[in-house]
């Protein structure tokens, strides 16, 4: 084995999902740059790096290093000072003052800034604020520099470092050391598996307690990451046991002593049978089981307490007074007031909102919701009930405000979020007003539903609203298909087609589907619903960049902007994160064209910044993929990148006119938005949708997922890649069940 010292000067290519990646070294007594390969995810423009490996020739590509191991090392040469303090790794100094810097210390630079850093005063442009910043970089660059070096020594991604020293400062070691496994329970992003594998190099015990129970946290954690509320006690033991590679009484004995403890929760009071007819042991995380129970006896309560407003007053006595228990709202006046008309089951809806206290209203596209609902809303207003409006996703809520004309807010600001306090909206500060309805409530999970219900006062109502064909909510729960199936409040299912929604295929075929008949794919004249033939999945990668790029922005007069791309999967060909490397380079490409005073039309290249992997540019489409309560932000909105700061190493997001700021550390939470997943898609309507659909999907391949997809696209949907794989979906309604309990509790 060998060992090269270098200064990296650029990356070629990094796979994000594995960490391969090609970098061009500058290695002291070569002329050229050195191409080395291996897994250096964690690397940056700048860095010096000690690597030990071999030398091999290679026919297509010629003399390489290939990296077995690597570490990063300070630069002692003025060079690599330069480069390294250029590198934007050092807030305050970007390649021009480090240039300075060099230049005034030389080869003392890096001790001035670690003992005197007060010198830097002498260079051109610095100031005292300026050194206060690179003071405060150097530092925790230093700090985050040892714990790359302690994960190093453990086999460990240093990509985490960062994050671990933004959680525990100056403790982050001695926390590793004392319980690796608190990365796990404390940090995003960060799994069991990490923890484990840092717990196991530092002497941890296979069947260690704290090996164990954080085992058993991480499998309930994986489960509710899948839907789940809940673990049956037997599926939770078996997960685990696998994972953890540990005996079943072992395992089970760390079982009982957590929910002794009442780490965990078991459901001794509600009895569930399985398809068997064998009783289901339900095993909780505390927050999920208090929500479940909040949901459930909050519903309860809304339901059985009286309104307060006129509309319900004045009904309640007519409905005494002539002993009309069906007396409601005269649906005849409303028309003449919206200057629509309602068919039965519409009509029937507005009546029973007006005496209901809690009401679902749900049906597929075309059907007339947002007529109905329109209509609902004018019987309120006649009567001067105070409305609000609200859905769980900003799309969602700005769709909404559109069809309405009235305000509608995300559920987050309806209930007035501020970190780190939380919900300002609670028990204690409900709600004001008589009404509220909430849209796209097939995306809203337990945590959430419990948050709301929790700032509904007893005397308002609330009518919920969605499609429950619709894959159900990202987080834990089916809470609209629990309610629905409870049988405990008032249920309109609008299932009637109405005749301008069947001049559109995209609509017709969304109902095929959904009765599991293929669409019609006949691609004629006046279609918006096209479908184009490939099954090459790396041909329908180059098609899909071609529509986005091209065909469909000349065509119908749109920027690429307005196409959203949704994909079954997040990797393969034509999954999400390599489309979004493909478009990312067609759409937004590294170098742009600036014209300069003096010098004419120069080629220049964006500013960036790069993270695991993945480069971000100016005006590249991005997705928010946590909710980040400190920013305001949440899983699943889209944003442009506004400006990216290579010297302070952070870039701005604009979402919908909220301006948010990312340092490089953070920017695992934003991920490439040309291409996104059908799941990410929910709530949000596009003028054109592109998917692809192949059987390299079949996994995903399923009914309720494409017709989600489809019923995204607003004016043009385009699918690319195979009938068979269209079939497949369309027959597949294997739905994976969710481990809830909210129905029976409903019951």
């Amino acid at each position: 084995m060998q060992k090269i010292r270098c200064v990296v000067e650029r990356i070629t290519y990094q796979n994000p999902e594995n960490g391969y990646s090609v970098i061009k070294c500058k290695v002291k007594d070569y002329t050229e740059l050195v191409t080395v390969i291996g897994n250096m995810l964690d690397v940056n423009v700048g860095s010096v790096l000690l690597i030990h490996g071999n030398w091999k020739v290679d026919t297509k590509y010629g003399k390489q290093f290939m990296a077995d191991t690597w570490e990063e090392t300070l630069p002692a040469t003025v060079y690599g000072m330069e480069k390294y303090l250029g590198s934007g790794l050092i807030k305050g100094v970007g390649p021009k003052f480090a240039q300075r810097i060099v230049r005034r210390f030389g080869i003392d630079s890096f001790t001035v800034i670690e003992d005197n850093i007060e010198l830097l005063i002498e260079v051109e442009g610095i100031g005292t604020k300026r050194i206060q910043m690179i003071a405060e970089s150097w530092q925790k660059q230093k700090e985050i520099k040892n714990i790359m070096l302690f994960l190093q020594e453990h086999q460990v991604s240093t990509s985490y470092a960062a994050k671990i020293f933004k959680q525990y400062g100056n403790e982050s070691i001695t926390v590793m050391k004392e319980n690796p496994y608190r990365l796990a329970d404390d940090i995003w992003g960060i799994g069991f598996k990490t923890a484990d594998q840092i717990a196991m190099k530092l002497g941890f015990g296979k069947e260690s307690y704290m090996r164990l129970r954080s085992g058993l946290m991480f499998t309930l954690s994986e489960l509710s990451n899948d839907g789940h509320v809940y673990a049956e006690r037997k599926q939770l033991i078996d997960r685990a046991k696998e994972l953890l590679e540990a005996s079943e009484e072992t395992v089970i004995s760390t079982l009982d002593d957590m929910i002794k403890k009442e780490e965990l929760i078991l459901e001794q009071n509600i009895i569930k049978k399985d398809a068997e007819g064998n009783s289901i042991i339900p095993i909780y995380l505390p927050p999920f089981y208090y929500a479940e129970i909040g949901v459930a006896s909050k519903l309860k309560k809304l339901s059985d307490s009286p309104a307060q407003d006129k509309l319900y007053a004045r009904l309640t006595e007519a409905r005494k007074k002539t002993g009309n228990n069906e007396l409601s709202v005269d649906v005849g006046a409303i028309e003449k007031i919206t200057g629509m008309s309602y068919d039965d089951i519409q009509a029937d809806a507005i009546r029973k909102a007006a005496t209901a206290k809690v009401m679902v209203l749900t049906g597929g596209p075309g059907t007339g919701k947002t007529t109905t609902t329109h209509g609902i809303i004018s019987a309120f207003n006649a009567y001067g009930l105070k409305i609000l409006l609200a859905a769980p996703t900003g799309r969602a809520a700005k769709r909404m405000t559109e069809t309405t004309g009235m305000e509608a807010k995300t559920i987050h600001r309806l209930l007035e979020f501020k970190p780190p306090e939380g919900y300002q909206k609670n028990e204690e500060n409900p709600l004001e007003g008589d009404v509220l309805i909430i849209d796209e409530c097939s995306m809203i999970d337990i945590i959430l539903m419990n948050s709301l219900l929790k700032a509904i006062p007893a005397t308002m109502r609330l009518i919920l609203v969605g499609d429950i064909d619709q894959l159900p909510s990202v987080g834990a729960g089916n809470v609209l298909r629990d309610i629905i199936d409870s049988s405990a409040f008032p249920v309109i299912r609008l299932t009637r087609i109405f005749r301008q929604a069947q001049t559109s295929c995209i609509i017709m075929n969304a109902h095929r589907i959904n009765e599991g008949k293929m669409p019609d794919i006949s691609n004629r004249k006046d279609t918006d619903f096209f479908f184009i033939e490939n099954e090459d999945a790396e041909k329908v990668s180059g098609e899909i960049v071609n529509l986005v790029r091209n065909k469909l922005p000349k065509y119908y007069h749109v920027e690429p902007s307005q196409i959203q791309v949704l994909t079954p999967m997040q990797r393969g060909v034509v999954g999400a994160t390599s489309l979004n490397l493909s478009l990312q380079e067609a759409l937004n490409p590294a170098e742009e064209e600036i014209f300069i005073k003096g010098r004419g039309k120069v080629v220049m290249p964006k500013p960036s910044l790069h993270r695991s992997g993945y480069v971000y540019r100016t005006n590249d489409k991005v997705m928010q993929v946590k909710n980040n309560y400190d920013k305001e932000v949440f899983n699943g909105d889209i944003g442009i990148i506004e400006s990216v700061n290579d010297t302070d190493r952070t870039l701005k997001v604009n979402f919908d006119g909220h301006i948010v700021e990312y340092d490089v550390s953070e920017l695992d939470e934003l991920v490439h938005a040309y291409a996104t997943t059908i799941h990410k898609a929910q709530g949000s309507e596009y003028p054109i949708v592109v998917m692809p659909i192949l059987m390299n999907h079949y996994i995903m391949l399923q009914r309720n997922l494409i017709y989600t997809g489809i019923t995204r696209a607003k004016k043009i949907l385009v699918l690319v890649g195979t009938k068979k794989a269209l079939s497949y979906a369309v027959r597949n309604v294997t739905v994976s069940k969710r481990n809830t309990m909210l129905k029976e509790r409903l019951k």
